[in-house]
């Protein structure tokens, strides 16, 4: 047979293989009808043969599939980091370069000044006048006295992220800001151009653009956390634009530098007057002689941080804040110390910012809470442990959802549930432990903790319930599932963490719920089979069906079932009263497992309600029976009933609660079996 199977799949996968002459030859030598059946058949079990392990590698490739392209999307993150930190390294390296050529090309400019004197300040003045007629919304730009053109020329400007071109626009450099105008399209009179924005040069870093054909001769203003891309017509032109933007700057940083020293005051008149004046002596002197700011590293504090926040450098950039603190710790506030202060908080802000990117869930999530201690602890120095918590909570609340939500799912739910509860727990446990080595200081957000960790534990029930409960799963399968995830829940009390009782509160509702559908099922099932009952002995036919029944009777914790048991295969039970307890055992096993304090009353009387049901069955059929075998035989089922199955479930609810079931020891002794006349006719339930 196999070697017939081999043959016709050798013929149907042959290259020269004619369907039309194939089914030609076959009516041709067959039978009759037969004969085409088998052959069909024979055809019918290759082909679900073949479609089965097609099925087989597709899945298997499927899964090959979708692991590669994890990592693929995982390497593409990484490696966008990786050239993003490649170019701002470039360009710093490109900056210090330029500095170290800037002291030749002073001296030389030096030269050039001696040589040909520049233009006087009025008639740079008088130049920007003349062409800021020319751009609408700028009057009050010449109001800063001292502002003059140090150039300007036409520009386009492109999109950051895909590269389009925007618009033309004109640019206006002066000596102490940037001025960006764009065209108008519906000129009037001698007005071209029309307002766009102003920047301060403290403001903003100049980056060269590496030329990719088509898009070449451009530079990028960097305005965090935004950024600009111009082109220029030429590389001549940009070259130009690129030095002339950096010998600004630095003309501006040193003349500020050299504005403030000269600020220092120095004033003898006022040391003459109070050696002349005898109560003078112990005058201190002004507050602004008593804040030394001239220190070299203060003067370049905003600057460096500008570069600390460049280079994210956050670590270095608050040791300088927290040097600066300490350095003006106890000394008055005067205006220069004022307008410093100004400064680095606008520098402390950009700060924050940058730390508040790094945590936000758009970045990258694969390195795990640890990823995020480097942020978190530089915004809790900055004295901003609210935000470091709540950005950090967020950060993990967006990971612990996509860690979810790329679960796959499973055909078997428990198998689902038991990778479900590893990633959440792991993750909860996870971020806890990070949580208490980041804020070990701040006892104050542990609160916002816990606040997070129900808010989490949500997420967890809501994709727990949608596979559990909202699929209609057995009650064995959801009682496996919910020990399950109650036993890492547990696991959390390790750190002092208990959630136990949050999970029990978010599925009481759909738990409450599969008990009562077990039980309605349980109650119908009871009643269909007393409706068909006719209070026969049971015959297994075989021993090995009374082993295993023994067996499963003893499991349920019926020991003294042997007693009921009769020659060969006969047991002296009903099949009804057998089945109900099988089935009455199963279901207090399950209830047990799910049992907690709110589920008491509900448990207990789904318990009771399946009971009665089997109990006024019999009562009934006792009443009801004329025939005193029968009789006899049945008041041999409730007393199994009455003396030993309802006295295990009673002890086994006693075990598993911990406290006694009144109300089923209420139930078996008002419902215990009495001889009744066997001549009566009478059916009391």
């Amino acid at each position: 047979m196999a070697d017939t199977g081999g043959r016709l799949r050798k013929q149907l996968e042959s290259a020269n293989f004619d369907p039309q002459n194939y089914v030609k030859q076959l009516s041709q030598q067959s039978d009759g009808d037969r004969d085409l059946q088998e052959h069909r058949q024979k055809i019918q079990s290759l082909a679900d043969e073949t479609a089965q392990n097609l099925k087989k590698n597709v899945y298997k490739n499927y899964r090959q599939f979708i692991e590669t392209a994890k990592e693929i999307s995982y390497l593409e993150s990484e490696m966008y980091q990786l050239s993003h930190i490649l170019t701002e390294q470039k360009s710093i390296m490109e900056s210090i370069t330029q500095a170290l050529l800037s002291t030749d090309k002073d001296e030389t400019a030096k030269e050039m000044l001696a040589a040909f004197p520049k233009e006087t300040e009025e008639v740079k003045q008088r130049t920007l006048t003349t062409l800021l007629e020319k751009v609408e919304g700028c009057k009050n730009i010449m109001e800063a006295p001292g502002r003059y053109l140090v150039y300007n020329g036409d520009l386009f400007e492109y999109d950051a992220d895909n590269m389009s071109q925007i618009q033309k626009v004109h640019a206006f450099l002066m000596n102490d800001c940037l001025l960006i105008a764009t065209w108008l399209a519906n000129r009037r009179g001698t007005v071209k151009y029309k307002y766009n924005a102003l920047y301060d040069l403290e403001s903003f870093a100049v980056v060269n653009v590496k030329d990719n054909p088509p898009m070449k001769d451009m530079f990028k203003i960097l305005m965090f956390p935004d950024s600009r891309i111009f082109q220029a017509e030429n590389s001549k032109i940009k070259k130009e634009w690129l030095e002339i933007l950096e010998e600004t700057k630095k003309n501006k940083v040193a003349k500020d530098r050299h504005k403030k020293e000269e600020e220092v005051p120095t004033s003898p008149v006022r040391q003459e007057v109070a050696s002349t004046n005898p109560f003078d002596e112990d005058e201190p002197l002004g507050s602004e002689e008593l804040v030394d700011l001239s220190p070299e590293w203060i003067q370049e504090l905003p600057e460096d941080l500008d570069v600390c926040i460049a280079q994210r450098d956050f670590e270095g950039a608050v040791d300088l804040l927290d040097k600066l603190n300490e350095y003006l710790k106890d000394q008055p506030v005067t205006p220069r110390v004022k307008d410093l202060r100004a400064k680095v908080d606008e520098r402390v802000r950009q700060l924050t910012e940058v730390l508040v990117f790094e945590l936000s869930p758009d970045r990258s999530l694969r390195g795990g809470p640890k990823a995020t201690r480097r942020a978190v602890s530089q915004l809790i120095r900055l004295g901003q442990s609210t935000k470091a918590c709540e950005l950090f909570l967020k950060n993990r609340a967006a990971a612990v959802h996509t860690a979810i939500r790329q679960l796959r799912i499973e055909g078997a739910t428990l198998l689902y549930i038991q990778k479900l509860c590893n990633i959440f727990f792991t993750s909860l446990l996870e971020t806890a432990r990070e949580f208490e080595t980041d804020f070990a200081g701040n006892t104050g957000c542990y609160s916002a903790f816990v606040v997070w960790s129900r808010s989490a534990m949500r997420m967890f029930v809501d994709a727990f319930s949608k596979q559990v409960f909202d699929s209609k799963e057995s009650l064995s399968t959801a009682a496996e599932c919910v020990k399950f995830a109650s036993e890492h829940c547990r696991q959390l009390s390790e750190i002092g963490l208990d959630l136990t009782f949050i999970l029990q509160s978010l599925l009481v509702k759909d738990i409450k719920a599969a008990l009562q559908s077990q039980k309605d099922i349980i109650i119908e099932a009871t009643k269909h089979r007393n409706s068909e009952e006719m209070w026969r002995r049971m015959n297994l036919m075989t021993p090995e069906a009374l082993v295993k029944l023994k067996d499963e009777m003893r499991s349920c914790g019926v020991s003294t079932f042997d007693q009921y048991t009769g020659d060969d295969c006969w047991v002296n039970l009903s099949y009804t009263v057998v089945a109900f307890s099988k089935q009455m055992m199963a279901f207090l096993e399950e209830g047990l497992k799910l049992y907690f304090p709110e589920l008491h009353m509900v448990f207990l009387e789904s318990l009771r309600e399946i009971i009665l049901v089997a109990v006024q069955h019999v009562d009934y059929s006792l009443r009801c029976e004329q025939e005193s075998e029968k009789k006899s035989f049945i008041l041999q089922n409730a007393a199994f009933l009455h003396e030993t199955v309802l006295p295990v479930v009673e002890r086994r609810f006693e075990e598993g609660v911990g406290k006694p079931a009144k109300q089923l020891q209420d139930l078996r002794k008002s419902s215990r079996p009495v001889r009744v006349n066997p001549d009566s006719t009478m059916s009391v339930v």
